[in-house]
Parts: structure tokens; C-alpha cells; sequence
């Protein structure tokens, strides 16, 4: 399971915002696709910030209080250090990072640091369901051949 890497789990097509793009248009993206947030990247795809779906009701709710519509995702995304991951991380690791932190999305990086996709907690535990079967399985075939 240790040689499993997060390139073989993550989602390689996931929704990704610009800074200038609408708060509107984010939601859209996010409600369509039903992914959780996602990163924010510049124009040469290296991540800049990440906008959750906690970011973008706390916006909405404000907007909608004051009858405004004019948020950009830059106005209410995180900035500050965005946890990433390498393409080529042992998924095991990630379990264990994801178990002690909060994010439940990391976008993944190549070593150019450009996005390359994302993983979820929900892919990560898709990855240790599967080894755990895989395992199970493997035990069973050996008891029933003794």
C-alpha cells in the first residue's frame, strides 16, 4: 500500500477558479459538479488560493444581506498556504496527513508545482477500501485453497 500514489486516486478534471471569476459563476461550478471547493490557480496553473464552499456561502449570505452581487473569488478565497500534494505521494502518507488536518480537498502538484488535479478525502479512503478488499480477498483464496 505504500507504493500506492495519490496519481492513481486523484481526480485529474476538477473545477478550478480564477481570481477574477464571479462568485456566482464559482457557485454554479461547484453545485454542478458537486465537488466540495477547489484551487485557485494563476495563469500558468500554479496554485494561488483554494475557495471552499464555507467561503462561498459566508460571501452569498453577506451579498444577499446587503443586495449586492458584485464578490469576485479573489475577494473571498484563502490566500494564505495552500496544502498541497505531489502527484507521486504515497497515498498512505496522505491518509495519515488528511487524519490529522483539516482539508478535506488537496490539490495535487507536479514538481513545477503546477496543478495537475485534486484529491479528496473520499478518494483516499476509495484507494485504502480497495487495498483492504484486495487484502481480504487474498486471505480468503488462501484459506479455502489449504
Amino acid at each position: 500500500m505504500q507504493s500506492v500514489q495519490v496519481s492513481e486516486y486523484m481526480n485529474r478534471h476538477p473545477v478550478v477558479f480564477h481570481e477574477n471569476m464571479a462568485i456566482e459563476e464559482a457557485v454554479e461550478l461547484l453545485l454542478k459538479t458537486e465537488q466540495r471547493g477547489g484551487p485557485v490557480v494563476d495563469d500558468k496553473k500554479k496554485v494561488i488560493g483554494f475557495l471552499s464552499e464555507q467561503d462561498c456561502l459566508a460571501t452569498m449570505l453577506r451579498d444577499t444581506y446587503h443586495k449586492e452581487q458584485t464578490a469576485t473569488v479573489g475577494d473571498c478565497m484563502f490566500r494564505g498556504d495552500v496544502l498541497t500534494v505531489k502527484l507521486d505521494a504515497a497515498v498512505m502518507d496522505l491518509a495519515q496527513n488528511m487524519s490529522a488536518h483539516k482539508p478535506k480537498i488537496y490539490p495535487v502538484t507536479d514538481y513545477q508545482h503546477k496543478l495537475v488535479g485534486i484529491v479528496s478525502r473520499t478518494d483516499i479512503l476509495r484507494a485504502l477500501d480497495m487495498h483492504l478488499r484486495d487484502s481480504y480477498d487474498q486471505k480468503t483464496k488462501k484459506t479455502k485453497s489449504r
